[in-house]
């Protein structure tokens, strides 16, 4: 059984890459989204925000003393590639997604319209939501914390490449130690970096726990779901 019925998974641009430089790394991918499919079957409503690092890198140098929002923007754009990519993947593995946009590209893929995506999530569709908050100067972790709680999402599943969140850089420090759970305040009193600053805030205020994971390691997205000890928690 799971311990989630409605979950946020938030995707770096990044973990699309795999080992390459840049761009969507095709197998990559297809891994992904067969996690996410081994968590549809067991009927939990999945949601997706994906980030833009893996494109927007390929375009960062020319960005430098570029206007912010500008930036900001070229780096939504860039979701919106990730999404469809992601969508396209989940269709070709035989599932349904629906990408939304927080920025209008009507041609493309749909806009944002939250009653439409609680009816997408209710109809065991995967929504992946796109373009982050819509707005520059926020983060596509804050667009995570954002939409789940909008959605009612009972936790945000952050992606990333290490185990959980630790007290120091498992890469810098060997005694760096991985916490199992941790309280909000807590780990703002010990400034670890587990959301940005504006994203965290928003998921303590709404009291919307956060599941730290590694989703590099085979089956640990289900293990998270199933209510396993798989990476950090943070609540408050």
């Amino acid at each position: 059984m799971p311990a989630y019925k409605r979950i946020l998974l938030k995707l770096s641009g990044e973990a699309l890459m795999g080992d390459d430089a840049y761009g969507i790394n095709r197998a990559t991918i297809v891994r992904m989204v067969r996690e996410v499919q081994e968590v549809t079957k067991l009927g939990v409503e999945v949601a997706v925000v994906i980030g833009g690092g893996n494109i927007f890198r390929g375009v960062a140098g020319g960005s430098v003393g570029m206007d912010r929002a500008t930036a900001d923007y070229m780096g939504m754009l860039a979701t919106v590639m990730n999404a469809l990519a992601l969508a396209d993947t989940m269709r070709q593995e035989g599932m349904v997604a629906r990408v939304m946009s927080a920025i209008a590209i009507e041609q493309v893929v749909e806009p944002y319209v939250r009653p439409k995506a609680l009816q997408y999530l209710e109809e065991g569709k995967v929504v992946v939501f796109a373009a982050g908050t819509g707005n520059p100067f926020f983060t596509t972790d804050t667009a995570a914390a954002l939409r789940g709680a909008e959605i009612g999402a009972q936790i945000v599943l952050k992606a990333t490449k290490v185990d959980g969140v630790y007290s120091a850089d498992p890469k810098k420090d060997p005694n760096a130690k991985l916490y199992r759970e941790i309280s909000f305040d807590e780990a703002i009193a010990k400034h670890l970096q587990v959301l940005d600053a504006t994203a965290f805030a928003l998921c303590r205020d709404q009291k919307l726990p956060i599941k730290v994971f590694n989703i590099s390691k085979p089956g640990a997205l289900k293990r998270v779901v199933q209510g396993h000890d798989e990476g950090t928690l943070v609540h408050v």
